[in-house]
């Protein structure tokens, strides 16, 4: 359930930039001939002429609607052009789009914090350069303001409100009336007329002279956007993550609109409760069902007590703030994104009815789930952790329909055998959960598997030796005195890493909550050369965090023997070479059950003798 969040102290300025029917737009740069033609491109899929996923302004002044297959699309637009989308595994591959959603973001981000929110779409936390604009060039003190900022569509500007009444008619009569054209022409430049003016008001209050730098900064992103990679996007600039969302396709296509705080009331006041974000589901229907509550403006007559009483305390906080335009969901300062997914559906008679043809793809899913996050680990340096299996299913005995088949979840291995050997075992623990005890038949209609709880590897490590040391140490093998080690037959075959202070680096608080007290960083290249088959052991007061002074004396190490060498293949190439250092020979792979973090192979252990 939504959760309200802390408003902020000061004034934001926050946008959300929309691409225009962005795979559309790629497939044009791809082949110019298809600019200002009606275009569709079609997901892969052979019945009906396949789902179509993105459509032109020209092919929608058909009629042609999203929620269309390609035939049915060309009988609507004879003319239509229908792009398929890559195959892959059978099944559609977005690598092409998501590289060229990169090229965008890579422009959008250099203007502040930003939060890449899907393939085409972005959040952007404009205040700092806001404020920055308004401190050394305000827009009423600028005599040229950037012509595409007065293009914007301003919410509750009496003359835009005129003109958004009027458009709708000329748009009804484009064709037919020369006059009423010309007369749209005239309203269009008297329009940005009176934006201008609004932009550059030398008595506007602080938030909405934010605003106006906002709004102006946000113009010179998508011109710079469109001049680099010949795409258009339309964007809303709000105070808010909430408002900016949804004021951003008001005026599609390469426009952007602007809530003034002063506007917001009335532009909520009319607006379906569905349209509203995390309202789109069961607690939007709830509103509906329950307390009657169909547009914002219904919202508005509860008082937040009672909200809480039929929602809880947060959620109904939570209710009674959006109703009046109130947000305090931060832009997260995030490019890549939070988990990687695959999945395909199989609709009608492809429904997937045994264990072999769902193996079958499973095994597709995973083997591109397992290139993405290892593309992602080698690029981004980031690991994923969790490995996530979900489904939709039907059986034939309809009386129990209205259960869902569970997600599961496990910890993930690298490794495309890994991953569908676990992805299987999800997907059976799930159907068991499904059927219970009945002995039914059953078909898959959806299947899916996807990566998250996605980290980053701190930067300028590249020793495993940090996933078990301190951060005020700085070791590896290359470190090793064999001439100094004891002897001492009881230790059997441990290893000892003797440590050395040059680096003392406090972990960061992300790194706390991921490793504890232990915290990775840097640390010397390994040197293949040092093997140790006589004992050795590692000191544990040498690895307490920095300022620790304790006085205690105790020992902590593990054994080669314990290391699992199918766990070192998961590994980045860099730390196997490392490990491959120490051990010698390989052993075969331990029955042990192992655990879901690196740490979990190195436990610590008490020295005896």
């Amino acid at each position: 359930m939504p959760v309200a969040r802390p408003e902020p102290q000061e004034p934001r300025v926050i946008a959300h930039v929309d691409m225009d029917c962005f795979y559309v737009q790629v497939e044009q740069r791809r082949n110019p001939e298809l600019r200002g033609q009606p275009t569709a491109v079609v997901q892969y899929n052979d019945w009906k002429g396949g789902g179509l996923i993105a459509v032109s302004y020209e092919a929608r002044k058909f009629g042609v609607k999203r929620s269309m297959r390609g035939d049915e699309a060309k009988m609507v637009c004879p003319s239509i052009n229908l792009v398929q989308v890559p195959v892959a595994r059978d099944k559609a591959d977005l690598n092409f789009y998501r590289s060229a959603g990169s090229e965008v973001v890579a422009i959008l981000s250099t203007k502040g914090k930003c939060e890449r929110a899907s393939i085409d779409e972005v959040y952007l936390d404009l205040t700092d350069a806001a404020k920055e604009m308004l401190l050394e060039s305000p827009p009423e003190l600028s005599e040229l303001i950037f012509e595409e900022a007065t293009k914007s569509n301003i919410l509750g500007l009496p003359f835009v409100i005129f003109v958004l009444h009027d458009l709708i008619v000329v748009s009804l009569q484009f064709d037919m009336n020369v006059t009423n054209r010309a007369s749209y022409v005239q309203d269009v430049s008297n329009r940005e007329d009176s934006v201008r003016a609004w932009l550059c008001r030398a008595d506007a209050d602080y938030q909405d002279k934010l605003l106006s730098c906002g709004a102006i900064i946000v113009a010179q992103l998508r011109v710079k956007v469109l001049e680099e990679t010949q795409f258009t996007c339309s964007a809303g600039i709000a105070h808010n993550k909430m408002l900016a969302k949804l004021v951003s396709g008001m005026h599609k296509p390469a426009q952007q609109t602007v809530v003034p705080s002063s506007a917001v009331q009335d532009f909520l006041v009319s607006l379906p409760i569905k349209k509203m974000k995390q309202l789109g589901g069961k607690l939007g229907s709830s509103l509906q069902d329950d307390l009657g509550v169909n547009t914002v403006g219904d919202l508005l007559s509860f008082t937040e007590d009672k909200l809480q009483e039929y929602y809880g305390v947060n959620t109904g906080t939570w209710l009674w703030k959006i109703a009046r335009g109130i947000s305090g969901e931060e832009v997260e300062d995030r490019l890549l994104p939070k988990s990687h997914g695959c999945g395909k559906t199989f609709p009608g008679p492809k429904a997937l009815k045994n264990n072999a043809s769902v193996k079958t793809w499973l095994d597709r899913l995973c083997e591109e789930l397992s290139e993405r996050i290892q593309s992602d680990l080698n690029q981004n340096k980031r690991i994923a952790q969790t490995l996530t299996l979900y489904a939709r299913a039907c059986k034939k005995n309809k009386s129990d329909s209205i259960k869902k088949f569970p997600s599961k979840s496990c910890p993930l291995r690298y490794g495309t055998v890994k991953i569908q050997e676990d992805a299987m075992k999800l997907f059976e623990s799930g159907l068991h959960d499904f059927l219970g005890f009945q002995n039914t038949k059953w078909s898959i209609t959806s299947l899916s598997v996807s990566a998250s709880k996605i980290f980053d590897i701190p930067i300028g490590t590249s020793s495993i030796l940090r996933y078990i040391k301190g951060p005020n140490s700085t070791v590896s093998p290359a470190n090793l005195d064999c001439s100094s080690l004891p002897e001492d037959p009881s230790l059997g075959n441990k290893l000892y890493i003797a440590p050395n202070h040059e680096e003392h680096c406090e972990p960061s608080l992300s790194e706390k909550e991921d490793y504890g007290n232990n915290s990775p960083e840097s640390s010397s290249e390994p040197n293949k050369a040092e093997e140790h088959k006589a004992a050795q052991y590692v000191d544990r007061n040498k690895f307490n965090t920095a300022g620790s002074n304790s006085a205690s004396s105790s020992t902590w190490m593990f054994n080669v023997e314990d290391i699992d060498p199918a766990v070192v293949e998961e590994l980045p190439p860099e730390i196997q070479r490392e490990i491959h250092g120490w051990i010698r020979p390989p052993k075969q792979s331990s029955s042990k059950t192992r655990g879901s973090t690196i740490s979990s192979y190195f436990q610590p252990a008490k020295r005896s003798g």
